[in-house]
C-alpha cells in the first residue's frame, strides 16, 4: 500500500485504500411526491413497462422478460440513454400491496449495481409515492456527484410518473370511468 503525505503536490496524507469514489450500496437517495390518484392507478402505471419510454425521460425501451406466479413482471430489461450514460440492463422486481422493489439482475456495461423501489401510501390528496434509489457505476464517480445524479433521476421519474398517472386519470374521467383505461391496466399485468 502506498501512503501519501499531506503537503506534497497531489497528496492527501491518507492511505490510498481510504479513498473511494462513491459510497457503498447501503447509501441511497430518496424523494417523495403526492399524486392525485388512488394507489391501484399509480401501481398500474408503474407496472406498465411498455409505456415507460413515453414518460420516463431516459428510458428508450423496457421489455418484460419474465413474470411471477401472479402474472406481474419479475424481470424487465431496459435500454437507457441518459446523456453520458447509455446502457442496457435487467432488473428483478418484487411486488407488494404498498409498492415494488427492484435489484439489478443483469448488469450493464456501465451500471454495476442498482437497488430501489416505489413505496405507496394513501394521503389526503390521493397517493404519496416515495422513490428510493442507489446506483453504482463501473466508472469512478465522487459520492457527492453520484447522489446528485440519483436525485435528478428520482425527481425526473417522480414528476414523469405524476404527469402520466394524472393525465391518464383526467382522460378516464372525461370518458366517464373512475379508473385508468383498460389498455393501461392490461399493460400492468
Amino acid at each position: 500500500m502506498v501512503e501519501r503525505r499531506r503537503g506534497s503536490p497531489g497528496t492527501t496524507g491518507v492511505p490510498d485504500r481510504a479513498w473511494r469514489y462513491a459510497p457503498n450500496m447501503a447509501d441511497k437517495t430518496t424523494s417523495s411526491i403526492s399524486i392525485a390518484a388512488a394507489r391501484p392507478d399509480v401501481m398500474a402505471v408503474i407496472a406498465d413497462f411498455a409505456a415507460y419510454p413515453q414518460w420516463a425521460a431516459a428510458v428508450r425501451s423496457a421489455e418484460v422478460a419474465a413474470r411471477d406466479a401472479d402474472g406481474r413482471p419479475s424481470l424487465v430489461r431496459f435500454s437507457l440513454d441518459a446523456g453520458m450514460i447509455k446502457d442496457s440492463y435487467g432488473l428483478s422486481y418484487k411486488w407488494g400491496d404498498s409498492g415494488v422493489r427492484w435489484d439489478l439482475a443483469e448488469p450493464g456495461s456501465v451500471i454495476s449495481a442498482m437497488t430501489g423501489g416505489y413505496s405507496l401510501a394513501d394521503d389526503s390528496r390521493g397517493t404519496e409515492v416515495t422513490y428510493d434509489l442507489s446506483v453504482d457505476l463501473r466508472v469512478p464517480l465522487l459520492g457527492m456527484l453520484k447522489r446528485k445524479a440519483e436525485k435528478v433521476i428520482i425527481d425526473t421519474a417522480l414528476k414523469g410518473l405524476k404527469s402520466r398517472v394524472e393525465g391518464l386519470r383526467t382522460q378516464a374521467t372525461a370518458a366517464g370511468s373512475t379508473h385508468l383505461d383498460q389498455d393501461t391496466e392490461e399493460g400492468a399485468t
